[in-house]
């Protein structure tokens, strides 16, 4: 795509050595540029005027240079308009890929942890963004507090605390890129050497992230009350990463019985808070954070929310660990955006979030419906679970049916299935089970995805 220049003359990087003919330099910069792709068809140069000025030249040698490189058919130019990048000096398109090894067209993708994308609400984070640039001070276009901006930490701990039950003071917030990077942030201010993980549960890139922090990872067992609090303290761990209101992914509740006995741990804590705001036939579930705030680091992104294109989420630290995260926060990237961090304020504090959170959850409950409904009809021997909040669920197969071979038929048809196998410490594929994701289908499509692999799940 050209950049389009509303009346002024576009920069452009040429030098000229001044060891030979000008006017030939000229000519053969323009022309390598054009022929390598660093200006592309279409690109406006800058007039024969500004580029002479800028190359301390005259307008005449410019000029009989663009005249040369019309000539050649690689610029070209109308009476009065720019001078462009012809559309025949493309350079050559690389090798397409042969048929063979193009995935077949899919029609519905049930990959689990991706959000409705089309819902999110331009409009009103448009809104959000004019009114941080109205009402930013001057100050706040600095680099500011690494913790994040003061505006969106009053607010946002004032909505933890209305929705989710934690002990937040906005003191002990910091703002983050996400969840990957808040997790790099408290286990590395916690000096945590060895970290349990929930298996099934975390995925390749996030073990990847503790390798390259140098720190050892060790799976515990999920079963039906959540994380195995017996095996999580004889693991030998210093800290564990949880997902207490909706085990990801089995979608598994930590019960009252694990959590008391968690809370009475001297581990670190880390709860990942990833998508409590969808809940559908169940009461609210508190965060963990409420029960052992010294110990718990509760987080939370926008990314399911709103689109993980926002890249904002917080970290709630307990009090004798906030200054250590915000030091990290500071030495890795001084801040995350702040213009981005008033918008979001705004759109908190202005109720057009818990707006848009009650359309988007009408919206999943609807195509959560749509998937219970037509396993129900098309593949009833199928077990759902973890359906009482998110926007995926485990479907439990027949024990002689192979995931591996489930999925390889199913893009077959045009149809992206997951196996649990992905989240499991071993990779193991016994006993057989598929992560469904509803949250970015529409319900047509689910309903005309799932008559489609519905013979492969028998």
């Amino acid at each position: 795509m050209s950049v389009e220049w509303a009346g002024w003359s576009p920069e452009l990087l040429v030098r000229l050595d001044r060891a030979g003919p000008l006017r030939v330099q000229l000519e053969s910069a323009l022309r390598e540029a054009i022929r390598s792709g660093r200006l592309s068809p279409g690109e406006r140069l800058p007039s024969s005027r500004a580029m002479a000025t800028r190359l301390g030249v005259s307008r005449g040698l410019v000029q009989e240079a663009f005249d040369q490189l019309k000539a050649e058919g690689y610029l070209t130019a109308r009476a009065g308009s720019a001078t462009r990048v012809a559309a025949l000096s493309a350079p050559p398109a690389p090798p397409a890929v042969p048929a063979e090894a193009q995935d077949p067209p899919m029609l519905a993708d049930l990959r689990a942890g991706v959000p409705d994308l089309a819902s999110f609400p331009r409009a009103d984070w448009a809104w959000a963004q004019r009114e941080a640039a109205r009402t930013a001070r001057t100050a706040d276009l600095g680099y500011g507090d690494p913790r994040g901006a003061r505006e969106l930490r009053e607010v946002l701990a004032a909505y933890l605390r209305r929705v989710r039950g934690p002990a937040a003071d906005p003191e002990h917030l910091v703002i983050c890129g996400g969840f990957a990077q808040g997790l790099i942030l408290g286990l590395r201010a916690a000096g945590a050497r060895r970290v349990a993980l929930e298996d099934p549960g975390y995925d390749a890139e996030l073990l990847e992230a503790a390798g390259w922090l140098g720190v050892e990872t060790v799976p515990v067992p999920v079963d039906e009350e959540g994380i195995d609090a017996g095996a999580l303290l004889a693991s030998g761990a210093d800290a564990a990463v949880l997902t207490p209101a909706h085990q990801w992914p089995t979608g598994v509740v930590l019960s009252p019985a694990r959590r008391r006995a968690l809370a009475a741990t001297g581990l670190l804590l880390i709860e990942d808070d990833y998508d409590a705001e969808f809940r559908y036939d169940r009461e609210p579930v508190g965060v963990l954070q409420g029960l052992a705030p010294d110990r718990v680091l509760l987080m939370g992104t926008v990314s399911k929310s709103l689109a993980p294109a926002v890249r904002l989420g917080w970290i709630l630290c307990p009090p004798a660990l906030a200054g250590a995260v915000a030091r990290q926060k500071a030495v890795l990237d001084r801040g995350s955006p702040l213009l981005d961090q008033l918008a979001l304020a705004a759109l908190l504090g202005s109720g057009r979030y818990d707006r848009h959170l009650r359309r988007t959850r009408a919206l999943y409950a609807a195509r959560r419906e749509a998937l219970v409904a037509s396993l129900a009809l098309h593949a009833p021997h199928v077990r759902l679970s973890g359906l009482a909040a998110g926007f995926h669920a485990v479907a439990h197969l027949p024990a002689h049916l192979s995931e591996d071979e489930v999925i390889a038929a199913a893009r077959e048809r045009g149809v992206g299935l997951y196996g649990m196998s992905a989240h499991r410490s071993d990779g193991g594929t016994a006993p057989p089970r598929l992560v469904l994701g509803f949250g970015n289908l529409p319900e047509q499509v689910i309903r005309e995805a799932v008559p489609l692999v519905a013979p492969l799940l028998r």
